[in-house]
């Protein structure tokens, strides 16, 4: 079990991941021409997918590494690295190709329903915040260390609700240059997880670098 400031830092590591602020302007976009039945729907679906996708991911993720033979510290480099990638597109208030291409984002908008795929993923719950979920499961192996992250997933999800049924509202409220400056301060934050999970890595893969 870790302490309380450290699951902390792992749930806001979530949400800077997900960053349910910063996927507004798309949720309009592709959901522009439903109604407020239809759009209350969606939203409720995507809820449901970002938390089934990561509570999946908590307690099946590690399962799925080790099927395929990959350590955990190459793990974390390479989810670091893809943190990473994530974040500098974050702090150039842009999409990143990570989580969803142009042309994947244009198709979207001719899909009957576009609450799972690409709203819940890759756009929410894509392979930066699988990997971060990942991670964070391994951080301790007792059983209500997952209890705990599956409570923060929870709690993450009905951020995403909250944040996507108050979209319309947030669009007209908080203007481009406000939802750009929360994307960031997000990207920064998850800038600095990145770093660590990538010379956490580093250190598992090379014992003698930890050494000094």
């Amino acid at each position: 079990m870790l302490d309380s400031a450290e699951y902390l830092k792992i749930f806001i590591g979530l949400v800077a991941v997900v960053n349910p602020l910063g996927a507004i302007p798309l949720f309009i976009s592709m959901t522009g021409d439903e109604d407020a039945e239809q759009r209350r729907r969606t939203v409720n679906r995507v809820a449901l997918a970002v938390m089934i996708i990561l509570l999946v991911t908590l307690f099946w993720g590690e399962l799925l590494l080790e099927f395929f033979g990959i350590s955990i510290d190459s793990f974390r480099v390479g989810g670091g690295i893809l943190i990473l990638l994530m974040a500098i597109a974050m702090l150039h208030a842009r999409t990143s190709g990570v989580r969803q291409t142009d042309e994947e984002a244009e198709e979207s908008v001719d899909k009957e329903s576009v609450a799972v795929v690409p709203l819940a993923m890759p756009l929410l719950a894509g392979p930066g915040a699988i990997s971060a979920v990942i991670l964070a499961a391994h951080k301790a192996g007792a059983f209500p260390h997952q209890l705990i992250i599956a409570a923060g997933i929870v709690a993450l999800s009905l951020i995403v609700w909250a944040v996507l049924r108050m979209a319309p509202w947030i669009e007209s409220h908080i203007s481009a240059t406000g939802i750009n400056i929360f994307t960031r301060i997000m990207g920064l934050i998850l800038t600095a997880i990145a770093v660590e999970f990538i010379a956490n890595g580093v250190k598992g893969l090379f014992p003698q670098l930890a050494g000094g």
